[in-house]
C-alpha cells in the first residue's frame, strides 16, 4: 500500500465532518493539487470521547461513497504503541508508531557497538546533495546518537511487527513519530536514525521528527522561520540520501505533526517541496473540532449558547484538560476571558475570538488553544453536542471545508 506524494492528516473528533473535509480535497483536485486525505484519531481521543476506531472508519467510508471519491484515502491509528495498537488493527490502514517516550532510553551497549561497527560510512565527512556543508561526524557523535535513539527505533520495529502479526499482512502505511519530545532532531541525527530504521527493515513511508521551534496546537508556528526552512530542506535532502544509501522506501517523506494553522511556515514548506520535488504529510488534527464550535457560534441561538457553555466548562477545568497536551500548548491564562465575559458576547465576538485570523484584533490564541484541548467537554455533553452539530450541519460544514481549503491546502500546495 503506497501513500501518495502529498497527504493531509485530518482529525474528526466526533465523526461528523468527513464529508466536509473530503470536500476540501475535492476542491484541491479541481484546483490542480492531488491531496490524499488521512483521517487520524488517537487512542487517547477515542478514550476521551468514548468512541471506537471502527466508527471513524465507517464515517470515512460513508463520506467517500457519497461524494464519489475514487482516489486513495486512509484511516490512521494515530500515536499507537504496544499497549494500544490492537483495537486499530482491523479498521485502520495507516499506523503512526509513536516512540517519543522511548527516546533516551538505555540500549544494550553491545547493540550500540554493533550499530557503529555496521555503519563506518557514518563516520567522517558526509556530502549530501542539497546540503551546503558536508556533515562531519566522529565516532563519539554516532555512538551518542545511537544511545539516544536506538531504543526508540527498536520499539517502532516491535510495534510494527505486532501490527503485522495481528493484521496478517504488511499492506498498510507505517509512520514513525518522534515529535512529542523536548529536543529537536538535527539532520545528522536524522541520518543516523534512518540508518537504524533500515537495519530493522522497517518499511516506513513517513517520519515525523521534532523540528526547531514550537508547534502548539491550533495556532501559528513559534520560532525562527528561516531556521525552520533550512532544517526542513536539509531533512528532505537527508531522507533522499538515506533512501539511496540504505534502500528505504522510495516514497519516504517528512511528516509535520501539529501542522494545523502553522501559517508562517506554509510558504517555506511549499517552496521547499517545489524546489526539491519531495512529498509531505501534514497533520491538521483538532482544527476541525474548533471549526465545529465556530459554526455553532455563527449559527446563534441555542447553538451559540452551547458554544459558550463549552468555553465555561473548559475554563473551569483548564488544568485537567491541558495536562495531557503540555508539550504542545502554551496558554497565557491572563489572556483568557472569564466565562461571564464570554456569556455576554455576540455570535460575531465568539467567532472572531476563536477563528484563526492573525490580523484580527479580536482573535485570541490562548482561548483557541484552551478550546482546542477542550473537546472532552463536548464529549461529556453526549447527544446534546451531536444533536447541535446535526441541527446546524450546513453552517458547520461550510466552516470546516473553508478552513481546510482556504487556510491550509491553498497555502501549502497551491500558493
Amino acid at each position: 500500500m503506497q501513500l501518495p506524494k502529498f497527504s493531509l492528516g485530518m482529525g474528526d473528533r466526533f465523526a461528523h465532518q468527513a464529508k466536509a473535509q473530503l470536500q476540501a480535497c475535492i476542491m484541491a483536485a479541481e484546483a490542480g493539487a492531488d491531496i490524499t486525505p488521512v483521517w487520524n484519531k488517537s487512542n487517547r481521543e477515542h478514550l476521551i470521547i468514548g468512541s471506537e476506531p471502527s466508527q471513524t472508519r465507517a464515517a470515512i467510508d460513508v463520506a467517500v461513497k457519497e461524494l464519489g471519491w475514487t482516489k486513495p484515502y486512509f484511516a490512521d491509528a494515530d500515536h499507537i504503541n504496544l499497549k494500544t495498537y490492537e483495537r486499530f488493527v482491523a479498521p485502520c490502514d495507516f499506523f503512526t508508531l509513536d516512540v517519543a517516550d522511548n527516546i533516551g532510553q538505555k540500549s544494550d551497549e553491545n547493540e550500540i557497538a554493533q550499530f557503529v561497527e555496521r555503519h563506518p560510512e557514518l563516520i567522517g565527512e558526509i556530502t549530501i546533495p542539497g546540503i551546503e556543508k558536508p556533515f562531519s561526524l566522529d565516532k563519539a557523535f554516532v555512538e551518542k546518537t545511537a544511545k539516544t535513539f536506538l531504543a526508540a527505533v527498536q520499539e517502532a520495529a516491535a510495534i510494527y511487527k505486532a501490527v503485522v502479526a495481528k493484521k496478517g499482512s504488511e499492506d498498510f502505511v507505517a509512520e514513525i513519530s518522534m515529535d512529542e519530545t523536548e529536543n529537536p532532531q538535527t539532520p545528522p541525527e536524522l541520518l543516523i536514525i534512518l540508518a537504524a530504521i533500515a537495519d530493522e527493515k522497517l518499511p516506513i513511508q513517513t517520519i515525523a521528527p521534532k523540528f526547531t521551534g514550537r508547534f502548539n496546537k491550533g495556532v501559528d508556528y513559534v520560532g525562527n522561520v528561516a531556521q525552520f526552512e533550512k532544517e526542513f530542506r536539509e531533512d528532505i535532502a537527508t531522507i533522499a540520501y538515506a533512501v539511496k544509501t540504505y534502500g528505504l522506501p522510495a516514497n519516504l517523506k517528512l511528516s509535520v505533526h501539529s501542522g494545523s494553522d502553522k501559517f508562517s511556515i506554509y510558504e517555506p514548506i511549499r517552496k521547499s517541496l517545489k524546489d526539491t520535488g519531495a512529498g509531505v504529510h501534514v497533520k491538521t488534527a483538532g482544527t476541525t473540532w474548533l471549526e465545529e464550535l465556530i459554526g455553532l457560534a455563527e449559527a446563534g441561538g441555542d447553538a451559540l449558547a452551547l458554544a459558550k457553555e463549552v468555553y465555561a466548562e473548559a475554563f473551569a477545568h483548564a488544568d485537567e484538560l491541558c495536562a495531557p497536551y503540555s508539550t504542545v500548548i502554551d496558554i497565557k491564562t491572563e489572556n483568557l476571558p472569564t466565562p461571564e465575559t464570554v456569556n455576554g458576547w455576540t455570535s460575531e465576538q465568539y467567532v472572531r475570538a476563536l477563528r484563526h485570523v492573525e490580523g484580527d484584533p479580536q482573535y485570541n490564541a490562548d482561548l483557541r488553544q484552551l478550546l482546542h484541548v477542550g473537546f472532552k467537554v463536548a464529549a461529556k455533553m453526549g447527544n446534546r453536542y451531536i444533536d447541535a452539530l446535526e441541527a446546524n450541519e450546513e453552517v458547520v460544514a461550510r466552516n470546516v471545508t473553508t478552513n481546510l481549503f482556504d487556510r491550509h491546502i491553498k497555502h501549502l500546495f497551491l500558493g
